[in-house]
């Protein structure tokens, strides 16, 4: 099995939901659209390639938003386009933070900004804990989604206040998650090198103290991560 794993930036990585796949057997291939010397101008060119050469399309994370076409530039349109293509025909998509956000404005649904951004290690309150678990799993975002039509709402975060609070949900064979199923430490200490670090102390969080739960969360995460990968492949992605 051949998966596609699209980093949208150069300061991401598949990480944890990266080593699952390959553990399980699977080929990963890695494409990166925005390279890291143009990080702060991504309006750059970018060819997707054939979704029908790939069993599986894992959208990541990303520093921009899914809803800014201006702000982003010359790749969003043609990636919601390329998504909707993909399960259109009946293909499955597994999309992590913006990559979730992408797949559901693609599908009819809608990103904006969040009134509520969340930085750090969240527990959710999942409807199948048997699909996803309650985490905490790690957020970083400032935008936030609906869902788009036809799709089942799979957790909240908590308490569950209203529709903007979605965490994931599944549309056919295809599962979107707010949250980083696939972070390490070294992924949040990129982040935090990259601008990350004003961005979460102006919001009262210590740099260290993010990296510091990182590291205990170490081992509890790969193994949140392998068991969301395999509840994945086994209840939705072969449904």
């Amino acid at each position: 099995m051949r998966a596609l794993c699209v980093l949208h930036d150069a300061f991401s990585s598949t990480g944890l939901i990266g080593d699952a796949l390959r553990a399980r057997g699977w080929q990963v291939d890695e494409t990166l659209i925005v390279p890291a010397e143009r990080y702060d101008a991504p309006d750059v060119d970018f060819s997707f390639p054939d979704h029908r050469d790939y069993d599986l399309l894992v959208p990541m994370g990303a520093p921009w938003s899914a809803y800014d076409d201006a702000a982003v530039g010359r790749w969003l349109v043609p990636e919601l386009n390329w998504l909707s293509r993909a399960v259109a025909s009946g293909a499955a998509v597994f999309g992590i933070c913006f990559g979730a956000q992408a797949l559901a404005r693609a599908l009819g649904g809608s990103v904006t900004l969040s009134a509520h951004p969340e930085i750090g290690w969240t527990v959710i309150e999942p409807v199948d804990p048997g699909l996803i678990s309650p985490g905490p799993w790690f957020q970083w975002h400032f935008d936030t989604f609906t869902p788009p039509p036809g799709a089942t709402v799979l957790a909240h975060t908590v308490p569950a206040k209203n529709a903007a609070a979605v965490q994931a949900y599944r549309i056919g064979r295809s599962l979107g998650v707010q949250f980083h199923p696939e972070v390490t430490a070294l992924d949040i200490k990129m982040w935090l090198g990259n601008g990350g670090d004003a961005q979460v102390r102006s919001r009262g969080i210590e740099p260290a103290d993010l990296l510091t739960e990182a590291a205990r969360q170490e081992e509890a995460a790969r193994a949140r991560a392998n068991d969301l990968t395999d509840a994945y492949l086994r209840k939705i992605f072969a449904a």
